[in-house]
């Protein structure tokens, strides 16, 4: 896809998302003293940039060589048995096995070090919206969408199938992280809503609500948790340095700063977080 289609594609994707989703932020706010134009929201717009227009196409091929690389690992008289069920049954266990997925390994991003350090970007946000949803570093995302994907493709079922349903767990992924509280009473035991995720995005790292699609598994597990009010804080407990590594010409040496926008992302050797921006993108 040549530059220029790509920039249309993220542009209409934005569009398209704002036309969903803001309404609902204005009809149904969780917290209605948040703006559109709130705090970081530049900051996520970045994010957003990048998983459309770069890391987006890192994922895809990523998710290509590994189906690829060990889809013989299946019998094929297996596979060809998965290809062969009614859609619908499809959609139902590619949803049960991807939230399964989703919930453990999501659930080891927040006790295994390594992986809290990269998924800790997504929980840096402040303030939670549509947008916020793309908080997320690259690693991350193909963590993540290796998870979900990854095990549906190993088993057979066919890429038509998987091709809606990574659409709609998109959309669902946006929607739980939207500014809305929505009166579905009972039936946020058995649909994921902005109500639950928000109660996963509290200050506490192990705050619960780990599962997508459906709180099932955290009803299974035990980590259902969803007071009848939004959180206090939302963010980190040890926020993210606000520290960035600009080139000092006159030295020739690194210089850090924090007051300069980029977007970019470098390692960093330290505990309490891995990336700082190589210019700053954390403003309070």
């Amino acid at each position: 896809m040549k530059a220029y289609e790509l920039l249309l594609a993220s542009s209409l994707s934005f569009a398209f998302l704002v036309l969903i989703f803001r309404p609902l932020e204005w009809a149904f706010p969780a917290r209605k003293d948040q703006k559109f134009f709130r705090p970081d929201w530049w900051t996520d717009l970045c994010f957003f940039l990048g998983q459309y227009l770069f890391w987006g196409g890192l994922m895809i091929a990523v998710l290509t060589h590994l189906s690829s690389s060990v889809s013989g690992l299946v019998p094929a008289d297996f596979r060809e048995a998965v290809a062969a069920q009614p859609w619908w049954l499809q959609a139902v266990e590619v949803i049960f096995l991807s939230d399964f997925m989703v919930y453990w390994g999501h659930r080891l991003q927040h006790r295994v070090g390594f992986l809290w350090k990269f998924h800790s970007i997504h929980h840096s946000a402040e303030h939670l919206d549509w947008l916020a949803a793309h908080r997320e570093h690259p690693i991350d995302t193909v963590y993540t969408m290796t998870l979900i994907n990854l095990p549906a493709f190993l088993l057979g079922f066919p890429l038509e199938t998987l091709t809606g349903l990574i659409a709609f767990r998109g959309i669902w992924a946006i929607y739980i992280h939207t500014n809305v509280r929505l009166p579905i009473g009972p039936l946020r035991m058995l649909i994921g809503a902005p109500e639950l995720h928000h109660w996963h995005h509290d200050k506490d790292r192990d705050a619960g609500n780990y599962a997508n699609v459906s709180p099932l598994m955290d009803l299974l597990f035990g980590t259902y948790y969803c007071p009848d009010h939004e959180p206090a804080e939302f963010g980190l407990k040890n926020p993210i340095p606000k520290i960035v590594h600009k080139a000092d010409h006159r030295e020739g040496s690194i210089k850090e700063t924090d007051d300069q926008p980029g977007i970019f992302w470098v390692f960093r050797d330290a505990e309490t977080s891995l990336f700082t921006r190589s210019t700053s993108v954390w403003r309070k």
